[in-house]
């Protein structure tokens, strides 16, 4: 197995979403109907407690603040008869030695899929008030605190993150020696597995990923890429920036106030029509953002401003400053 189920198991939610739906007596089993899907690595001779149920109470006790083997067989532990026959054992629960034994074999990437699958099914997406909304996914890399290889070296994922409903949809390992770029394509793969389909769904990432080859995959798919330009990408950063920037209207400005920290985000679009266009397959816009803030402290005041730069796959009819303005700031969730 690639890596620890503990770091699959750990829950991601956005900064803002919406109240979870209780889970019921009568849907309590459903957990480990799906987790039987997941396959057991072990001989079946002198086999005492089964996958599914070891898998439950690892989901339960993350759940519930456990990010240690040791932890999630306290929390086994500690349950009532009733409790434990509900999660499929008997006259006896496994230890800590055991959990560990069996959940560091388990494929991580076959429970990520399931678990997400179960995610999906029990979130309740928020109401849809604009007829313009669409589904964003965030991608990030994240290296996993607390998990270590074989040769001592850290756990790097590369997720996936539907921003409407806090779910996880799909992880993908970075190879050692390696870095997130490679993993983009088999992460879409999980991605589009997951969701049945990438038609109009907005792809949004970092300048790591401003790649050309993202750019065309993401376009195959029928989906749209919106990634920040930054210095890795030279020539594309300096044409983004020598465009005539001054003559642009500001096309949505946000304030926001709080804890001695006021900032104020503007966002400026326009669509390239001279020959070549932006330079990078399938932009449609090139957007700046510019954040200044002012930070108050001991009767002083600083003011700081930030500019970046990003390309979007989708024209202006589809994708006006304040919904870019939007997508840009659902990044920040899969950074939370």
């Amino acid at each position: 197995m690639s890596s620890s189920p503990i770091a699959v198991l750990l829950p991601h939610g956005p900064v803002t979403c919406a109240a979870p739906v209780a889970v019921t007596e009568h849907e309590q089993p459903g957990l480990l109907a799906v987790l039987a899907a997941v396959p057991d690595p072990r001989d079946p001779r002198g086999v005492r407690y089964s996958l599914a149920s070891v898998l439950a109470v690892a989901v339960c006790a993350v759940l519930a603040g456990a990010v240690t083997f040791a932890a999630v067989a306290d929390w086994v532990k500690d349950l009532d008869t009733a409790a434990w026959a509900r999660l499929g054992f008997t006259d006896r629960i496994p230890v800590a030695s055991t959990v560990w034994r069996l959940l560091v074999r388990v494929d991580a990437e076959v429970l990520s899929t399931v678990l997400a699958g179960w995610l999906r099914a029990r979130v309740t997406p928020p109401p849809v008030a604009d007829r313009r909304w669409r589904l964003v996914i965030a991608i990030d890399g994240k290296v996993l605190r607390g998990s270590r290889l074989a040769d001592g070296s850290q756990v790097h994922l590369l997720s996936a993150y539907d921003t409407s409903t806090g779910v996880v949809l799909a992880q993908v390992q970075i190879a050692a020696k390696s870095n997130e770029i490679p993993a983009f394509i088999p992460l879409l793969d999980r991605v589009q597995a997951q969701l049945g389909s990438l038609n109009g769904v907005i792809i949004v990432a970092d300048a790591l990923h401003a790649q050309t080859g993202h750019a065309r995959e993401v376009a195959t798919r029928g989906a749209y890429l919106m990634v920040t330009v930054k210095a890795n990408q030279p020539t594309l950063h300096d044409r983004l920036k020598g465009l005539p920037w001054a003559d642009v209207s500001v096309g949505d400005r946000r304030r926001d106030k709080g804890h001695g920290r006021q900032e104020t985000r503007t966002v400026k679009a326009l669509t390239d029509l001279t020959p070549g266009g932006l330079g990078f397959p399938h932009a449609e816009q090139a957007v700046r953002i510019t954040r200044t803030r002012t930070v108050k402290r001991d009767g002083t005041a600083k003011t700081s401003r930030e500019t970046a730069y990003l390309v979007v796959s989708l024209p202006a009819e589809h994708a006006q400053p304040d919904q870019l303005q939007d997508w840009a700031r659902l990044e920040w969730h899969i950074e939370n």
